[in-house]
This record gives C-alpha cells, sequence and structure tokens, in this order.
C-alpha cells in the first residue's frame, strides 16, 4: 500500500520538504468540532489507571521512582506500559509509569543535589563514569567561559545561561517520521553527509553531528521496533501517524534535557 496515496504534490516526495507537502496538501476547517467523539470507555478506564498512579506518586512525596543505574538515552529501557490491553498509542520514558530518569550528561551535581533530596545514593560506577571520563555540558560550557562571562554569571546581570542544564524550548519537527519513515530520512542525512568532502573544521564538526544524528534516527528506530512498531516506513494510517509521531517526540524527550520539550506543531 503506498502511504502517500491520497497526497498532492512532488516536491516533497523527492527529498525532504515539510513545507512543500503542507503547501499541497493544507485543507483548512472552519466548521463546528461536531464530528469529535467522547473519549471511549477503554479511554476512561486508562485515564482512571493514571490518576491512581498520580495519587500515589503525591502521596510518595512528589516522586515515585527514580533509576538511577540507566543513564537516560533512547534505548535505555525496555518497553513500558500504563496498561498494555487499554493503550491505543504506546511509550514511555522509561520502563515503568512516573519512573524518573537520571541525566548526568547535563552535570552531575545536578544528578546528586536531585538524588540527595530524596535520599536515594546515584550508582557509583555511573558517577566514576560522568566525574572522571564523560566530560558534562556543565563542564564543557564552563571551560569555554571567559573570565567577564563568569563575573557576569556570578553578578546575576545575565541569566538563563546553558551551563546548569540543558537549553529549553527545544521543538523538534517530529512530522518528518510518520511522513517520510527512518530509511528515507537517514538516506537524505547520508546524502549530507558524503556532500561535505572539504578537510576544515566546520567540515569535520559538521560531519561528526551529521553521523550522530544518523545514529540517533537508528536508535530511534530500535525503540519503536520493541514496542512493535516499524518506523523504518512511512505511517499508513491515521493511528501509525499518532504513533510515529509520538515515538519521535518520545526519542527526543529520553535523551534530552531541555528546560522545554514542546511536541510544537503536530499538523498542517
Amino acid at each position: 500500500m503506498d502511504p502517500w496515496r491520497n497526497f498532492e504534490g512532488a516536491l516533497w516526495r523527492k527529498k525532504i520538504d515539510l513545507a512543500d507537502f503542507i503547501r499541497h496538501n493544507y485543507q483548512p476547517f472552519t466548521s463546528e468540532p461536531a464530528f469529535l467523539s467522547p473519549p471511549s470507555a477503554r479511554t476512561k478506564r486508562l485515564w482512571t489507571k493514571c490518576q491512581q498512579l498520580m495519587d500515589e506518586e503525591r502521596t510518595a512525596g512528589g516522586v515515585l521512582a527514580i533509576d538511577t543505574e540507566r543513564v537516560a538515552e533512547v534505548t535505555a529501557w525496555a518497553p513500558g506500559y500504563i496498561d498494555r490491553e487499554l493503550e491505543v498509542i504506546v511509550g514511555l520514558q522509561t520502563d515503568e509509569p512516573l519512573k524518573r530518569v537520571v541525566n548526568p550528561w547535563g552535570g552531575w551535581r545536578m544528578v546528586e543535589a536531585a538524588c540527595k533530596a530524596r535520599n536515594i545514593d546515584p550508582d557509583p560506577a555511573m558517577k566514576k563514569i560522568f566525574t572522571t571520563y564523560r566530560r558534562t555540558q556543565n563542564e564543557a560550557i564552563f571551560r569555554i567561559y571567559t573570565p567577564e562571562m563568569r563575573q557576569a554569571r556570578h553578578l546575576g546581570i545575565i541569566t538563563g545561561l546553558p551551563d546548569a542544564y540543558g537549553r529549553g524550548r527545544l521543538i523538534g519537527d517530529y512530522r518528518r517520521v510518520p511522513l517520510y519513515g527512518l530509511d528515507f530520512l537517514i538516506t537524505e542525512k547520508k546524502n549530507d553527509l558524503y556532500a561535505l568532502d572539504n578537510v576544515d573544521d566546520t567540515s569535520i564538526h559538521l560531519r561528526e553531528d551529521i553521523a550522530d544524528q544518523i545514529e540517533g534516527l537508528e536508535r530511534l528506530g530500535e525503540m519503536a521496533k520493541a514496542y512493535g512498531s516499524d518506523l523504518s516506513r512511512p505511517a499508513t494510517d491515521a493511528r501509525e501517524a499518532i504513533q510515529w509521531l509520538y515515538f519521535a517526540y518520545l526519542g527526543a524527550v529520553k535523551e534530552q534535557n531541555g528546560a522545554a520539550m514542546s511536541l510544537g506543531h503536530t499538523s498542517p
């Protein structure tokens, strides 16, 4: 079945171009939303379970569980469910509902402070890695601060600097995954990589970044496959489109540590 059979336009089929896809397929809707269905009994049962879990979390003091043995990463956890029999769209940040992650990429002191607030000790092996072998974002940014920057930071002249955590307001274009599938996206990324044949600092750094992006897309496919979904191809129906889109977003929030990881616009 051709997943693009009902769409118009030609340019977006040949290369990644969401704007061209939207121009050819945008259909404004100005009527009343009477066609929308109310929540199903299945959805209500699932939401009741969510409310019960959130009640348990509040009773526990705001945190139900913390995984201190795994570093936040796209494929770090086995598939997690709230109630597999009730879920239509699946995917959790960890392998259990409301289990918090440890994200040391931004800085180890923040991890220790967060765990200490809950009387939990982070994994010693993880501490060894992120204080000895792996440079965190906090360390990397402080290395490049000038004395004037440090002083301005200390005096509060400049705030909101990215040394304590990953920069927020991160909005990825997650629509690309359901529209194109990972195979198409990876092929285009490889074309970008092969086109950079200059031997200079900028090209070398960019090649490394693109290689990381390709690896990230491959790991996203592994995560989705564990849930029984094949993201290598475009979505073929509405449920797959929503699931593919959500998996793309889920992969981002599993690993990134932005102050705000917004889903952004999800439709033309």
